[in-house]
């Protein structure tokens, strides 16, 4: 998730595919309809996003081809090809896109008619696509830095090219997709820049071909992957090769002229990745590293095996060491929880930030003498607040208009971990820990759901914890902590105006 700097909730560190059959049945009905009806955006159902994702069909792979003049003035020309399986009978589809100019879609090889619908791109092929077919959409069109700028997330702008922050409502300001996590799919990248740029993207190296004038560099993932993580960066950049554990390639991503200031920080990886692996088990990908950027975001983004981080929170003196060391451990951990184990829907979030802040805060325990219980007591006290503002950890409320990213509150980092504490409270550090390895090693490249949480939970806590984990997720009020009774939430503030507090406990 945006792993938000700016501000802080409490002081210290700070975010084989399932079925979406459930989430889709409202919707797929709507995509049947006769191709001379009028052209609508639809989605799959989603509480928190309602118009991503598209209904009728199940991605296996994306092949992206960008070519990048070196001004970030100018569009990008782009082909996204798209192989897809349906799940229905379609006359049409939409594909989620915004932001830029399609040229021609392609369906099977065979032109294809095409239309906007708010932010969806509806294909009408020449031929009904059968339940069950397999089918390839090739869409030229243009993807522009330029339209997306102010909006949260899509291309990010940097002093010397571009990258990605698509998460939770933005790949599809870049390339026309199903945007949506509950259908993850391999992807392969092409990038074609002036011969003084470097492109890196997620995944491995496939090939690069260098021309007179342009290079172009082909990327692809070993492992399955949702829209909001896709990464490409292009820039004056250097990459950055080492060993990880068991001779994991790990790869970094830096511009060229920091390099040498930037190495203490890029040498810690490999002995954070044998961290969380001593925690959870094996690194789940072919590949990490992070990305340093020449860019204000306000945000760290954890994109699949190239965690997208602002160079200036590795040279801003004000951070200190132990604090930017668990921000990298707060990315680094989202590649088991929610990369690689991905939400159903985005009510689901609290498991990807939810562990993430737990592990940066179990590291800056362990390794900086910041102990977790002293960050979760006063989150105990802030957490009423925050499901009062934000809603429960486990239902957020949805963001605001113009607000893509507004769901990532402090009910969703400090506020989901407090429900892991809890929870390690309730079934003991054992079953915790197990729990923890068991979640990410039985859902690995899948979507789930905090119901494929509790049940787990259950089963290896030995008795039914739905109440427990309804209580803690959904409760408008904080139950109280076992093993803790001297917690408090923290009293409401006084309403404005009402001249301070009248007394009472």
């Amino acid at each position: 998730m945006p792993f938000n700097l700016h501000p802080r909730p409490i002081p210290g560190p700070r975010r084989v595919r399932r079925s979406t059959a459930g989430l889709l049945a409202s919707a797929v009905t709507v995509c049947l309809v006769a191709a001379g009806a009028p052209a609508e955006p639809l989605g799959v159902g989603d509480r928190l996003y309602p118009a991503l994702g598209n209904p009728g069909y199940d991605v296996a792979s994306y092949d992206l081809a960008f070519t990048y003049s070196g001004r970030n003035d100018k569009p990008l020309s782009a082909v996204t090809t798209i192989r897809a399986r349906t799940t229905a009978t379609l006359d049409r589809l939409n594909l989620d896109f915004a932001h830029g100019t399609v040229e021609s879609v392609e369906v099977d090889g065979r032109p294809a008619r095409f239309t906007g619908a708010g932010e969806d791109l509806v294909v009408t092929p020449d031929h009904p696509l059968p339940l069950g077919s397999w089918t390839r959409i090739t869409v030229r069109h243009t993807s522009d830095p330029v339209a997306a700028k102010g909006q949260e997330g899509g291309w990010v702008r940097t002093t010397d090219g571009l990258a990605m922050a698509n998460q939770a409502d933005a790949a599809h300001l870049v390339f026309p997709c199903n945007d949506h996590p509950s259908d993850k799919a391999m992807f392969t990248f092409r990038i074609t820049a002036p011969n003084d740029y470097t492109a890196v993207a997620n995944g491995l190296p496939t090939g690069t071909a260098r021309g007179t004038r342009t290079t172009t560099w082909a990327y692809r993932s070993a492992h399955p992957m949702a829209t909001e993580l896709a990464q490409v960066s292009i820039g004056r950049s250097t990459v950055v090769h080492r060993k990880g554990p068991h001779g994991l390639p790990v790869r970094d991503v830096v511009p060229t002229a920091d390099r040498t200031t930037l190495e203490p920080w890029l040498a810690k990886t490999p002995d954070q990745i044998a961290w969380l692996e001593s925690k959870v088990g094996t690194y789940p990908f072919e590949t990490y590293g992070v990305l340093m950027a020449q860019a204000s975001t306000g945000f760290e983004l954890e994109t699949q095996t190239l965690s997208l981080f602002e160079k200036g929170i590795f040279t801003e003196p004000a951070y200190p060491k132990w604090y930017i060391e668990s921000v990298m451990v707060h990315e680094l951990s989202h590649q088991w929880f929610g990369d690689s184990v991905s939400p159903r829907t985005w009510s689901d979030v609290w498991l990807n930030e939810g562990h993430a802040t737990w592990y940066e805060e179990l590291y800056a325990d362990e390794k900086a003498d910041r102990p977790m219980a002293d960050r979760m007591k006063a989150a105990y006290g802030a957490s009423d607040r925050w499901r009062e503002a934000g809603g429960p950890p486990g239902r957020p409320k949805p963001p605001a208009p113009g607000q893509k990213i507004g769901i990532f509150r402090p009910n969703i980092y400090d506020g989901a971990a407090l429900v892991l504490y809890a929870l390690r409270q309730e079934i003991g550090r054992p079953a915790f820990e197990r729990l923890e390895k068991v979640w990410v090693q039985q859902n690995r490249d899948s979507s789930v759901g905090t119901a494929d949480f509790v049940r787990l939970a259950s089963a290896i806590g030995g008795r039914d914890l739905t109440g427990f984990f309804d209580a803690w997720l959904y409760g408008a009020k904080t139950p109280p902590m076992p093993g803790h009774p001297d917690w408090k939430p923290a009293a409401p503030a006084p309403a404005k105006g009402a001249g301070g507090p009248k007394g009472g406990a």
